[in-house]
């Protein structure tokens, strides 16, 4: 019973040892692995965040009406061009009830006056020629006479204005005609023939017209978000890409920041601008969607590499590759990093252009081995 236990214990141990064998004879046949290699590359670096938001004219002009009333002829339509002083709508007035009898009453009023003082400047004349009076007490009757005709005139000019929105004293165009007050372009004529529009006075804003607006200083107004807010500040360069025009990028420069943020959708949006600088002839009309690149660092042409290659050292957190040397042999270099992009980073010092780099991640992406 011994002696077959024995035996048993014998042969697993020669098949234990002989697989033993076989494991460290078939590793031995692998092939070592083999590092691809990568290079440092010559690149422009631009760190960068996006806002949302549309184009708009820099300065939009409301062209509103002096006076309420119905509009009784447009002479414009969006999209022509217009000078200041252009016509743009005819308004037929609509006299108010009310103020047309405070008016009527007011000439009947005046009338009155105007008559009593006229025949006592009748009576003061003939006594100052007889000699009765004095030069001063005529010329008292003569003012007030003269006053008398003058508060008449204006009583009428009054009632006209409010019969008929004008009147020969003040020009046909004081109230009626409704004329550009800039030089530009029209953007919206939001009125037809019919509506009725009201004044703008310092109770109401009244009903707009027309807007007009120069298309040639056109802005970037958008939002960005209140964790990339503190990352820009004015006067930054950003490229402007607008949905509707491909294949083409606008020049310009941050001009505003707003100092208060507007919850949105649960997060604090800031509002910015920016003016465009190179919009050349490009026709970009108003309101459309925009996308601005804010460019928060640039490395123009310098040496880079891929982030992928990049090693973090596990103690000190430091940034490291590793360079070949000899064969599949490396050593590493320590490195002192600049601006990144997220896919290349911009290397200070620690390595050349003709450094081989290893990838050590052998699941990048890479061209073909350099060598």
């Amino acid at each position: 019973m011994k002696k077959g236990l024995t035996i048993t214990i014998l042969i697993l141990i020669v098949f234990v040892f002989s697989g033993a064998l076989y494991y460290l004879y078939a590793k031995n046949q692998e092939s070592p692995v083999v590092y691809v290699l990568d290079k440092a590359e010559i690149k422009t670096i631009v760190k960068n965040t996006i806002a949302t938001g549309h184009i708009v004219p820099n300065e939009e002009v409301l062209i509103k009406p002096n006076i309420s009333g119905i509009i009784e002829t447009v002479y414009i339509k969006a999209g022509e061009t217009i000078k200041a002083g252009d016509l743009i709508a005819k308004i037929r007035v609509v006299a108010n009830v009310s103020n047309l009898s405070s008016s009527q009453n007011q000439v009947q009023t005046s009338k009155i006056a105007l008559d009593n003082q006229e025949k006592l400047f009748k009576r003061q004349k003939t006594l100052y020629d007889k000699g009765v009076i004095s030069a001063n007490d005529f010329d008292a009757a003569q003012l007030g006479y003269n006053q008398a005709k003058q508060n008449y005139s204006a009583a009428q000019q009054g009632f006209e204005i409010v019969k008929t929105g004008t009147t020969s004293g003040l020009g046909n165009y004081a109230n009626t005609l409704i004329r550009s007050t800039v030089n530009g372009m029209v953007l919206d004529v939001p009125v037809k023939v019919g509506n009725q529009v009201i004044e703008s006075n310092n109770f109401n804003e009244g009903t707009t017209i027309a807007s007009v607006a120069d298309v040639g200083r056109m802005i970037f107004v958008g939002k960005i978000d209140e964790s990339e807010v503190g990352k820009i500040k004015e006067k930054l360069a950003i490229e402007i890409t607008v949905g509707a025009i491909e294949n083409k990028k606008f020049d310009a420069i941050l001009q505003y920041i707003a100092p208060k943020g507007i919850a949105e959708n649960g997060a604090i949006q800031f509002e910015i601008k920016a003016s465009l600088t190179n919009k050349d002839d490009t026709f970009i009309r108003a309101g459309l969607s925009a996308n601005a690149s804010i460019i928060l660092e640039k490395a123009d042409k310098v040496l880079a590499i891929k982030e992928a290659l990049i090693q973090f050292d596990s103690k000190t957190q430091k940034p490291f590759v590793e360079v070949e040397k000899t064969n599949q042999k490396f050593e590493r270099r320590d490195l002192v990093l600049g601006v990144s992009d997220g896919i290349y980073v911009e290397i200070k010092s620690g390595i050349t252009p003709k450094d081989k780099i290893k990838v050590w991640n052998q699941g990048l992406k890479t061209d073909e081995p350099k060598r």
